[in-house]
């Protein structure tokens, strides 16, 4: 169902107008559909001020001719409030927003999504599990839903198309202004391979640093739970979370190491309470007795108490490979034997997946309780 082209021009102008309440915006739009002439009188009578008379009338011509114009394009919507597209999830939150554009697969909205979140400059470690459990997700019928920012974002969009999964991008700019520019044509993906990108601003509207945190309302309110990756103490990630919790949706959180600043925001999520995240298993768990069409049980679960009786390559070496980039200079030192050797073990764990060949030396990926660290500390 596409939305009339008439009621457009109602649903820009009234959300454009400042210091209304909720209710009444909602009351206006609807008593303005039903006139069939709208001039200073109407709005006058209907309790506005001057000021937001103003407001009203000043939204700009070609803005709205632009989206009329726009959701004549195949897969182009504009879906308000009373739309039957229009996200249940949503409408539960304090202030969802009046109207999405929304080009793609829509029918998503309407799936159980997990917010996946993280920093813009993540780790290898971030990437490698934003990777990892966004693609395990994704194949248990679960939409994956971020903002497109470069980082986590990008690689949880990327890593749920892999799979020939379903992710939604939630953008802070119009979907005239792609932003960031770098990830165009992760934007065209996306929608070529039956995703959905949404926005509540109008189509013309730039990129501003406000718009940002309005846009991680509404990824966490689509969102049955949001899954931290990598934060700072002062990410947006964090905002995305705190409004998460204020829509009581759930919040998960990765783990890092303690001497990485990138962890150390999802580590004070996990001390206020966030459910510590190891493997996508432990949020497939968590969600489906509250929502049947999530894949159940989770598929390759890790058994830690198998891992722990699997014989590991070079167990003596592994231990020396830290959650930061360790040099092979250093892991050498830490194990007490020659770099030439050190190097063609290394290689044999990077190729069995417990270590990754990262610029500046390796960082740790698997972890197994009976792997110690041995002879020097350094």
């Amino acid at each position: 169902m596409q939305t009339e082209l008439k009621e457009i021009e109602t649903w820009l102008r009234c959300v454009a107008i400042k210091n209304i309440k909720y209710p009444h915006r909602l009351y206006l739009i609807n008593a303005l559909q039903q006139q069939p002439e709208v001039n200073s009188g109407t709005l006058r009578q209907l309790g506005l001020t001057d000021l937001q008379i103003s407001q009203y009338c000043d939204f700009p011509v070609q803005e709205i001719t632009r989206a009329q114009q726009w959701i004549t394009g195949k897969g182009q919507y504009f879906i308000h409030y009373h739309h039957p597209y229009y996200p249940q999830s949503l409408k539960q939150c304090a202030s969802p927003p009046l109207y999405l554009f929304a080009v793609g697969n829509i029918a998503l909205l309407d799936k159980v999504q997990l917010a996946i979140v993280g920093s813009r400059h993540c780790t290898y470690y971030g990437k490698y599990w934003a990777e990892r459990l966004s693609s395990d997700i994704a194949r248990h019928n679960i939409t994956i839903t971020s903002g497109l920012a470069v980082g986590i974002d990008a690689t949880a969009h990327r890593a749920a198309l892999s799979c020939t999964g379903a992710t939604i991008a939630v953008l802070g700019s119009g979907l005239g202004h792609v932003y960031p520019p770098e990830n165009i044509s992760l934007y065209d993906e996306i929608i070529d391979k039956g995703g959905l990108v949404v926005s509540e601003f109008p189509l013309g509207v730039p990129p501003k640093g406000t718009n940002f945190p309005r846009r991680n309302r509404i990824i966490s309110g689509l969102s049955v739970g949001t899954l931290v990756i990598e934060a700072s103490p002062r990410s947006g990630s964090l905002i995305t979370a705190r409004y998460a919790l204020e829509q009581n949706r759930n919040v998960y959180a990765l783990p890092g190491s303690l001497h990485s600043p990138s962890s150390a925001g999802c580590h004070w999520l996990i001390q206020q309470g966030a459910l510590l995240v190891r493997e996508a298993g432990d949020i497939i768990e968590d969600l489906h007795s509250a929502h049947p069409s999530v894949l159940y049980p989770p598929i390759n679960s890790i058994n830690f108490e198998q891992s722990d009786k699997v014989p590991l390559p070079f167990v003596h070496l592994l231990a020396n490979v830290g959650d930061e980039v360790t040099s092979v200079d250093v892991v050498a030192e830490r194990a007490g034997q020659p770099v030439p050797e050190t190097v063609v073990a290394l290689l044999e764990l990077e190729l069995a997946g417990w270590i990754a060949a990262v610029p500046g030396g390796y960082v740790r990926l698997r972890r197994a309780s009976h792997v110690r660290r041995s002879n020097v500390l350094v």
